[in-house]
């Protein structure tokens, strides 16, 4: 079998998965590289950029190597392939629990629950829950929501339709030690700097697309392009910003603005400053378009594939 039908095939059983099962509550085996890394860095860690980007290069390698070595064992069986991409797809893509998260949340503020929306925030995003009042944990929520759809579902994507197997594991790797170790912190300034400047650049072309997505698939085009313009390179993230902005414009809200991480005040530029503010109702728009986005996510990587074995075959 070809390996364009191979990942199409593969990658929607995957998707089907995620959809039906969501995240294993046990075993989960980007939880299980988690401790592996954290091992690693038990071993390596130095106030030094250099061991740091050796933490990064052994996970990172460490991941990409399994998933070369996995593939070459089960390529001389079309079904087996299928079911390899299928199960690395389930297991690095997490649209589900994603909008799982956010529709709890939801729940509990269309109930009038602000104290069970904070108790829950904490699963989905890392905000200091005290500091918000039950818009600001709307606002939160949105914004996890667009940011997550490209980091747990169309970079996976767009790096298995580009790499395969590896490539689903790779960018699942690079997302995770990123989370792990790249934020600015005393511990991980130096040693997190390759982690998070390698997720930067993994995740580049996924928040792109993304961004074109919502645009394609809110109910406001012309709005989402339009706030992606202006307002994308406000944000201190090369990759949020677009992600955040396009949702920002696709669902005619305002995002962005004052928000507190572990006690630090960050004050952030808004996007999409003529929207209205973030409501409850808009956690599940949000959601929504999020599904939207991964299935055409799915269909852009399938095509893409598609079209470079075929060049492949022709040139």
């Amino acid at each position: 079998m070809r390996a364009d039908r191979v990942f199409a095939y593969g990658a929607a059983a995957g998707l089907v998965a995620d959809l039906l099962l969501g995240d294993p509550h046990r075993g989960h085996p980007v939880a299980v590289f988690g401790r592996a890394a954290g091992a690693v860095e038990k071993a390596l860690w130095r106030d030094h950029r250099g061991w740091g980007a050796l933490h990064t290069a052994v996970c990172v390698g460490g991941a990409v190597g399994l998933g070369a070595l996995a593939r070459r064992v089960v390529r001389p069986s079309r079904s087996a392939s299928v079911a390899l991409t299928g199960a690395a797809t389930w297991a690095v893509v997490g649209g589900t629990s994603l909008a799982r998260e956010a529709r709890v949340i939801g729940r509990a503020l269309e109930a009038g629950d602000v104290e069970g929306a904070r108790a829950r925030l904490p699963h989905l995003c890392g905000r200091d829950p005290q500091a918000l009042d039950a818009d600001g944990i709307a606002r939160a929520v949105v914004e996890s929501v667009a940011e997550n759809t490209s980091d747990a579902v169309v970079g996976a994507l767009v790096w298995g339709a580009f790499g395969g197997v590896p490539g689903l594991l790779g960018f699942r790797a690079v997302n995770t030690l990123d989370a792990m170790v790249g934020h600015k912190s005393e511990r991980y300034r130096r040693y997190g700097w390759a982690s998070a400047r390698l997720d930067d650049l993994a995740g580049w072309p996924g928040a792109r697309l993304t961004a074109v997505l919502a645009a394609v698939a809110g109910s406001d085009p012309r709005g989402a392009v339009r706030v992606w313009r202006a307002d994308a390179a406000k944000h201190p993230s090369p990759n949020a910003g677009p992600v955040e902005a396009s949702f920002a414009g696709a669902l005619g809200v305002r995002l962005g603005g004052t928000l507190s991480y572990a006690g630090r005040i960050e004050h952030r530029p808004v996007l999409n400053q003529s929207g209205r503010a973030v409501a409850t109702r808009d956690i599940e728009r949000a959601v929504r378009l999020s599904r939207r986005v991964g299935v055409l996510a799915l269909g852009v990587g399938v095509a893409a594939r598609a079209l470079a074995t075929k060049k492949g075959r022709t040139s």
